[in-house]
């Protein structure tokens, strides 16, 4: 009789080099995130005193180049220009998965995927069953899908619990592909009166980005006026210029060649992930998070339908789509937790991936641009990132014995190396 195939675990003990890179990620965005939960603070307070004007007004205000189709507002420009940043870092994170990360092998990729994707399905629908039910407009129902993974991380250090790594790294695993399920949303479903020329124009810059790679051509010389001019020619294309951020992160070269210390996206990722965390992002909430929270601003979120079900959808929606996409994976396919990992842990891990912020901003201006509806769904995004945040806390909190003691054990180095006993023993990965 054959024996059955090992399953493959995710969540387990993740290869040295591979925990390396995720540690730095995680570092940079849990730093990121409690900047931008200030800059969230500061926009909310602003908004909200006699300075309102001043803060419209800065928002507000033109510049650019009018010649070139790019005279925008800076709000406009923290969304469109600075948000190509965090999606270029995006995309090079996915590429990385994609090549020697977590999703590189169709079995341990199965869990994460299932589950962003669950993730994202079930609040659409639950925002979809809301308007059914209420009346109102569908436009926003994608507002609910995305996971903002620097907030969510910024909640973890704020409660200070010992997450293991690898159950640190499915969150960002699982915000990655909900980042990419965001970027190919906004470029289906929200482009406006499509240039083809100037599409074409970027199309073409991709293809001389991509030979330039080939080439094995170095010098940011040659790539950041290049990035600038794809960029441009697909704002001006129809389509939202934040997808050139993560075309060309997906472009980028993931794989060290000989005698390389770091490839091109390593290199990149490394100069421009603070960039994106501490600044870039930031700055878009400090101008999309500023909405008015009177009394009766906050009662139409609650009876208004489209924000109504934004929050249903990200509080609610977020929690069963992830916690019963991971479960069918497990169930269903070659993929499992990790034995040490208790289901409440997923649960847990679902609840926090209600925050929304960022993207769910994004796709709340794309769906609802300059109107009171617009306003009262990013004020149901902050609400609904909130209340997921709390939920999250306490959940947390009550596994945190658990947490601290697989911490501790995975983080042994009893021989004072600077690497892991874990990482030592036989079997135990790579090194």
């Amino acid at each position: 009789m054959a024996a059955t195939p090992p399953r493959n675990s995710f969540l387990g003990l993740l290869p040295w080099p591979e925990r390396q890179a995720v540690a730095r990620a995680l570092r940079t965005e849990t730093v990121g995130g409690l900047v931008l939960l200030a800059a969230a603070v500061v926009a909310l307070v602003w908004a909200n005193t006699p300075l309102s004007s001043a803060y419209t007004t800065i928002r507000d205000f033109h510049f650019g180049i009018p010649a070139l189709g790019l005279d925008l507002s800076v709000g406009h420009w923290t969304s469109d220009g600075l948000l190509t940043v965090f999606f270029l870092v995006a995309g090079i994170e996915l590429k990385r998965e994609l090549v020697v990360g977590s999703l590189r092998t169709p079995a341990t990729a199965a869990l994460p995927v299932i589950a962003a994707v669950c993730g994202m399905a079930v609040p659409a629908a639950f925002y979809a069953a809301t308007i059914a039910a209420g009346g109102g407009s569908m436009d926003g129902w994608a507002v609910p899908m995305a996971t903002d993974i620097a907030f969510a991380l910024a909640v973890l250090a704020v409660i200070s619990t010992h997450l293991p790594t690898a159950l640190r790294a499915f969150l960002l695993t699982l915000a990655v592909v909900d980042d990419l399920g965001a970027i190919l949303i906004i470029a289906v479903f929200f482009t406006s009166n499509l240039n083809f020329w100037a599409l074409a124009g970027a199309l073409a810059g991709l293809g001389v980005f991509y030979l330039l790679q080939r080439r094995r051509v170095r010098g940011w010389w040659w790539y950041a006026p290049l990035g600038v001019v794809i960029w441009a020619l697909l704002y001006n294309g129809g389509i939202h210029a934040t997808v050139a951020g993560v075309a060309m992160g997906l472009i980028l070269r993931t794989v060290r060649d000989e005698g390389e210390s770091q490839s091109p996206a390593e290199r990149t990722g490394h100069l421009l992930h603070p960039l994106s965390a501490g600044l870039c992002v930031p700055l878009f909430a400090l101008f999309a998070a500023g909405v008015s929270v009177s009394g009766d601003a906050l009662g139409k979120v609650f009876t208004t339908p489209e924000p109504l079900g934004v929050i249903v959808g990200l509080v609610a929606g977020k929690i069963l789509g992830i916690f019963a996409g991971t479960y069918l994976a497990a169930r269903f396919t070659r993929a499992r937790l990790n034995p040490d990992l208790a289901w409440a842990d997923v649960l847990a891990l679902a609840t926090l991936a209600g925050i929304g912020f960022t993207v769910a901003l994004l796709i709340g201006e794309l769906a609802f641009p300059g109107t009171a509806v617009g306003e009262h769904v990013k004020a149901a995004v902050l609400i609904a990132s909130l209340i997921a945040a709390l939920l999250a806390a306490l959940l947390l909190r009550r596994r945190n014995a658990v947490y601290r003691r697989l911490y501790e054990e995975e983080n042994l180095d009893e021989d004072a190396d600077g690497i892991p006993d874990v990482y030592q023993r036989t079997g135990s990965g790579s090194t």
